[in-house]
Order: C-alpha cells, then sequence, then structure tokens
C-alpha cells in the first residue's frame, strides 16, 4: 500500500490539536518530532515538504548519511541511546541529544561541543518504568545527575524524556507520563542555576494524545506519519 506521508502529517497534526483543545493546551506549544529510523532520505524529504521541521534519529551513522544529503533544512534531534566515544560526533550532527543519562557522557559532549564553540541542548532521558529493556537514569537519582550538568558550560538542559511500556491502552502510559511531569516541576522548584524545564519529549505514535494531556511539548511519530518499518 501507497503511504501518503502528507496526509499522514496533517492527520496527525489535527490529532495534536484537538489533544491540546481538550485539556486547555494551546497547540503551538506542542511540537511534532518526525522520527525517521531506518526511513529512507526520500521519505524525509517528502516530509519536509509537509511541514515537518524536526527529525529524530537514533543511530549516528545513520543520521550522519542522511544529514549529509539533507543538512540544515531540518533540525536533528539525537534520540537513541547514545555511547560516549559518539560524543564527538553527535555535537557537529544533533541540535538537541534526548537521551542523556550519566555523567560520564554529559562530561564528554560538554568537551566535545566546548571543542567547537557550541553549547548542545540536552534533554535527560529519565526511565520512569523502571524497565531493565529501557535506558535512562532512575527518576529518583535525575535532580543529582541534572545539578552536576549544571555546571558543565557547553551543554544546556532544556528538560526531560521518557518512554513508557508497550501497551495496546495509550491510557496504560498516563501514570508514566504524570511522574516525568511531577519530576519536572520538582526539579524547577529547586531553582537550580543554568536549567531550564521547558521541555517534555513523551508519547509516540499510541499514545501522544495521552502524553500531551500529562503537559508533553514534544511528541516523538514515526509509524503514523512514515509507516511500518520494514
Amino acid at each position: 500500500m501507497k503511504i501518503n506521508i502528507a496526509d499522514n502529517i496533517n492527520t496527525i497534526k489535527q490529532r495534536i490539536v484537538s489533544a491540546a483543545v481538550k485539556c486547555g493546551r494551546d497547540p503551538d506549544s506542542i511540537k511534532l518530532l518526525a522520527v525517521t529510523k531506518t526511513i529512507p532520505t526520500e521519505y524525509i524529504i517528502k516530509a519536509i515538504d509537509a511541514g515537518i521541521t524536526m527529525f529524530g534519529e537514533n543511530y549516528v551513522q545513520e543520521a550522519k548519511d542522511k544529514i549529509a544529503v539533507i543538512g540544515s533544512r531540518a533540525g536533528w534531534h539525537m534520540i537513541g541511546h547514545l555511547q560516549t566515544n559518539k560524543a564527538k560526533y553527535v555535537v557537529t550532527l544533533f541540535d538537541y541529544v534526548h537521551s542523556v543519562d550519566r555523567l560520564e557522557l554529559a562530561q564528554e559532549l560538554d568537551k566535545r561541543a566546548g571543542l567547537i564553540n557550541r553549547k548542545l541542548n540536552v534533554l535527560i532521558e529519565v526511565n520512569v518504568s523502571g524497565e531493565e529493556s529501557k535506558s535512562g537514569i532512575p527518576a529518583d537519582d535525575a535532580p543529582a545527575l541534572i545539578k552536576q550538568i549544571a555546571g558543565l558550560e557547553n551543554l544546556a538542559v532544556r528538560g526531560l524524556m521518557t518512554m513508557a511500556p508497550y501497551s495496546n491502552n495509550p491510557e496504560n502510559a498516563r501514570p508514566y507520563f504524570s511522574a516525568l511531569r511531577n519530576l519536572r516541576d520538582n526539579i524547577s522548584r529547586q531553582q537550580i542555576s543554568g536549567i531550564q524545564m521547558e521541555e517534555l519529549s513523551m508519547g509516540m505514535t499510541d499514545d501522544f494524545e495521552v502524553a500531551i494531556e500529562e503537559e508533553a511539548t514534544i511528541v516523538r511519530i514515526g509509524r503514523a506519519i512514515f509507516g511500518q518499518r520494514k
């Protein structure tokens, strides 16, 4: 079956608006991040033509190849688990890193960003569910990590990211999204110098509307735009 990417994007945007209006939020406060893991470049270009400006990639090499073709026509976000030895590539390729979950990685990103005189936007990945299969720092440890990262001058902490456990029922994700929102509020109240808790990256194809109701500012959508991965 042929995939109409423009129609899919339009549908998702309409659903974002509806979800935002339902809970009294401004739809413009929610950003649509198209997840392009394994998605060919020609599909990404179609998404750009349909108005997408932000793309999320899981692997550095795959992103590097795509960015070489597409370049600054879009903003690029690293959303996958990141090995420390990839930091030197990440700071030149991406505008945001959603998957900072340990001090060692943050320090390496800071060092590499400093070498090219740039400030890198990062989100702290939190494993709210406690699943061993998921990356991310435990929620109880996140405030301490953020306080440590606050002293790194080449990183700008912009918020938090999480993934809810897979479920056929979107409502099952709500407690995890609510927990991340509460963690965000708790960290904000601590008024850590240089830390901005403006972004909550949470919600994917199956549960993004619930995430919006729990104050997500970035929803990460792949399958609903590009279809099932092959």
